[in-house]
């Protein structure tokens, strides 16, 4: 009996074993699955518990949260192109504060049309100064006629200079002061040339002066050199003729020369017009 007992209860054991086992891995499978299913669970409820809590905390925040500024318009465009900025120098030019109480201005064209009353249109400011240095000539035009030439010659009497006239350019004036300066002295051939500044003058050297005395000259000329000092033709207030062998020139109308004088200490300012024919007739630009 103890032949096939023993193998017989050999087997028993390990089936037993196997039965015990397999009991153990369906214990451990039905375990895991429960692991399985509670942690997804908790997962799936952690994450909405997760994003409700979010949500609930996201709601609070924005509720305590101050609101954000709306966002700022565009300024109005001016004239369809480009946007008005702020003036960085509003504070230096006393912006008014609160309501302004002032009259609407009127549409620029009626603005302009605003002037002080009793004011001048510029018409007749012109028409005013024309009527002004008209009369300025006419009376230069008669104290020129007033000046009783010295016997002898067309020179002028008195003390031989002419009135500087005020209508006419600053230049003009002080080549007429400076052809007052020489107006009595003396001729002599050459004299004026050396230098400016001399006792007598012949006509070149007497040109040469007055122009020096406005600017228009550096330097003593001969009257050949005066054929083309300037631009040719006449003008309005100087007109310098020249040849080879003489000169003299009219300043505002003036006849400034040596030849027909009445005496060696007559003045070079004479009241009759002279013949002007075989001159180079030469003037300043402008004048």
């Amino acid at each position: 009996m103890s032949g096939w007992v023993l193998p017989l209860a050999y087997e028993w054991m390990r089936s037993s074993v196997r039965v015990l086992a397999l009991l153990g891995a369906l214990v451990a499978v039905a375990a895991l699955a429960g692991c399985g299913g509670a942690g997804a669970g908790a997962s799936r409820q952690a994450s909405a518990t997760g994003t409700t809590a979010g949500s609930t905390a996201s709601t609070q925040a924005a509720s305590t949260r101050p609101a954000d500024p709306p966002a700022a318009a565009d300024p109005p465009a001016t004239g369809g192109v480009a946007h008005e900025v702020a003036d960085p120098l509003e504070s230096s030019s006393y912006p008014a504060q609160g309501a302004v109480h002032h009259t609407a201005a009127a549409a620029p064209a009626r603005a302009g049309e605003e002037v002080a009353a009793g004011a001048p249109s510029d018409a007749e400011v012109r028409q005013e100064l024309a009527q002004m240095h008209a009369a300025e000539r006419a009376s230069l035009q008669t104290q020129q006629k007033q000046l009783a030439p010295v016997p002898g010659g067309e020179s002028i009497g008195g003390n031989g200079t002419v009135p500087i006239p005020e209508n006419v350019p600053e230049v003009v004036q002080k080549v007429i002061a400076g052809a007052n300066e020489i107006a009595d002295f003396p001729y002599v051939y050459g004299g004026g040339h050396g230098s400016f500044v001399d006792n007598a003058y012949d006509c070149s050297g007497s040109v040469s002066y007055a122009l020096a005395a406005g600017g228009l000259l550096s330097a003593p000329e001969v009257s050949g050199d005066l054929e083309s000092w300037g631009v040719p033709g006449p003008g309005r207030y100087i007109t310098v003729y020249a040849n080879a062998g003489h000169t003299y020139m009219y300043i505002d109308g003036m006849l400034y020369d040596t030849a027909g004088r009445s005496g060696p200490y007559a003045s070079r300012w004479q009241v009759e017009p002279t013949d002007n024919a075989g001159y180079v007739v030469r003037h300043w630009p402008g004048l």
